[in-house]
């Protein structure tokens, strides 16, 4: 029979055991309150990744070019622009033209951001009027009119004014050149908008490369990257070529012609060049004048039709009658062009003046603008409205089959063709099946120098030029 010791031992063990029952397992407490916990843990993670990443995104955005139209749209609707405007007078060796600019800075990092832009045009060129300057500016006068219609009349006093003349005027004789610069520099003294010393001048033909290239790079919004293209303006008294060489060490024919042109963000060398003498009508000049004697004015050539009879050809103040010339290939029937003959002499004219030739130019895209799209719109090569691509090789054969056709309507077609062909081929090296993107216009704007001029003349400053 057990002592009261040991039931009262008893009793108690039981009281404990019953105890412990009746309250949870420590485990088991910390068990239901961890959901709570991991929960809020599990919120704040998911708020913070969130957040981070958002950050992140905009960082991101920020310093991608994607993303700054969106956020000037909508610093626009909020009335957060500052219009600025520039204008620039194109005096070319075929014409005048007005460009008048209206920019915007860039809410996020201030670049600038073409809106809108005024194109007019008249003929014919400064150059024309080399004896009576005073008739020249007033040609230029009313182009200006057209700026000063579209700039508001509080914003001229900000607004640069600047003149370039191209080749042109540096084919004239000096006293004459400087006495139409004169009379536009008066001109622009009374105009009410901004101009300086060098606002009226004879542009360099390497300006007028560069500026073309970032023209053109600028539109097709490639400045910021490393396959910027290959620019290619034919003009009327000179040719331009300019493109940023892969590896400058592989031509150190290059080292003269290499120039830091500034972007956005950084700089970028490209090597450029202009050949005076290698423009469509210099050409002609030089083809139709070939073993003729000076001052003859009634000329015959091989590069025209014999169906053609003196037909008029104005070269700076000089007027020539051109008729085509008879040759052995042509018949009654079919009076066509003695193509290869032609091309000899077209050669003799152009290949001489291309130096230093642009040996790596096939290595990049290439865009061609100015002559080189009139002649192609002109010929069915590309869309008239849309432009297009084309190739080397479709020149070549289109040349081919202008000479062989009589056509009064275009006289002249045959000569050009084959310049372009000639230079592009074995003046420039170009296959035949390299690809030609040409261009009048991108996205409404038109591809011309100005645009380049006028980015550089609002963003200049001592450390800083095109």
């Amino acid at each position: 029979m057990p002592s009261a010791n040991q039931n009262l031992r008893n009793r108690k063990l039981q009281q404990q055991d019953s105890s412990e029952r009746s309250q949870a397992p420590a485990g088991s407490r910390r068990k239901s309150a961890n959901p709570k916990i991991v929960a809020n843990n599990l919120r704040f993670s998911f708020f913070c990744l969130v957040i981070s990443a958002a950050l992140l995104m905009f960082l991101f955005l920020t310093y991608t070019d994607s993303f700054h139209p969106i956020v000037d749209s909508i610093a626009g609707h909020l009335g957060y622009h500052e219009k600025t405007y520039a204008v620039v007078m194109d005096a070319g060796s075929t014409g005048s033209r007005v460009l008048a600019f209206e920019f915007h800075r860039g809410y996020l990092d201030g670049r600038l951001v073409l809106d809108h832009e005024l194109f007019e045009h008249s003929k014919p060129g400064l150059s024309a009027f080399a004896d009576r300057p005073q008739e020249g500016a007033v040609t230029i006068e009313k182009l200006l009119q057209k700026a000063k219609d579209v700039i508001p009349k509080e914003k001229w006093s900000q607004t640069p004014l600047v003149l370039k003349a191209t080749a042109g005027l540096r084919l004239l004789k000096p006293e004459q050149a400087e006495g139409l610069l004169q009379a536009c520099r008066d001109l622009f003294e009374k105009s009410g908008f901004l101009v300086n010393e060098q606002a009226v001048e004879i542009m360099d033909g390497t300006d007028e490369g560069i500026f073309s290239w970032f023209t053109v790079n600028f539109l097709l919004g490639k400045l910021n990257g490393r396959n910027t293209v290959a620019a290619l303006d034919l003009g009327g008294g000179s040719t331009q070529v300019t493109f940023a060489p892969k590896d400058v060490s592989q031509t150190p024919l290059y080292k003269d012609f290499m120039h830091r042109v500034p972007t956005f963000n950084a700089f970028v060398d490209v090597f450029t060049t202009s050949y005076l003498g290698a423009g469509l009508m210099a050409v002609r000049h030089a083809v139709f004048t070939h073993g003729a004697p000076e001052g003859q004015t009634k000329l015959t050539s091989e590069c025209v039709n014999s169906i053609i009879k003196d037909k008029l050809f104005r070269y700076s103040t000089e007027q020539f009658y051109i008729s085509g010339k008879e040759n052995p290939k042509a018949t009654a029937e079919n009076p066509e062009v003695d193509y290869e003959q032609c091309a000899s002499i077209v050669r003799k004219k152009v290949l001489p003046t291309l130096r230093p030739k642009p040996v790596t130019l096939k290595q990049h895209e290439i865009s061609a603008f100015s002559y080189f799209f009139d002649r192609a719109i002109e010929t069915g090569l590309v869309d008239p409205f849309q432009g297009g691509e084309t190739t080397v090789g479709s020149f070549v054969t289109k040349s081919r089959e202008v000479c062989a056709d009589a056509n009064a309507d275009q006289p002249f077609m045959c000569v050009d063709l084959t310049f372009i062909a000639v230079l592009l081929e074995e003046g420039y090296g170009l296959k035949p099946k390299t690809p030609l993107k040409l261009y009048k216009k991108i996205d409404g704007h038109e591809i011309s120098w100005a645009l380049g001029a006028a980015y550089n003349i609002l963003t200049s400053n001592k450390s800083s030029q095109l």
